[in-house]
């Protein structure tokens, strides 16, 4: 297997922030102008580009001062 080929799988807390608002994924998904798909694998702890958390962390109603506490150190 290579490198390229490896998918890191990262804790976040975007589900758990996504429940407490009491949002479904394919709300979150509308919102945030992403597929569901998307969104369920970011929930599972893929990987995924800087914009699409960005998308996320605003689609949330968060600041995106918020993306470390929301996606890890390092966001």
């Amino acid at each position: 297997m290579t490198f390229s080929s490896v998918s890191f799988i990262m804790k976040n807390k975007v589900k758990e922030i996504r429940e407490s608002r009491l949002v479904s994924k394919a709300e979150l998904a509308r919102k945030a102008g992403i597929s569901p798909i998307t969104v369920d694998r970011v929930e599972s702890g893929m990987s995924c580009r800087m914009d699409t958390k960005r998308k996320i962390i605003r689609a949330l109603g968060l600041k995106l001062s918020d993306a470390a506490s929301v996606f890890g150190e390092g966001s």
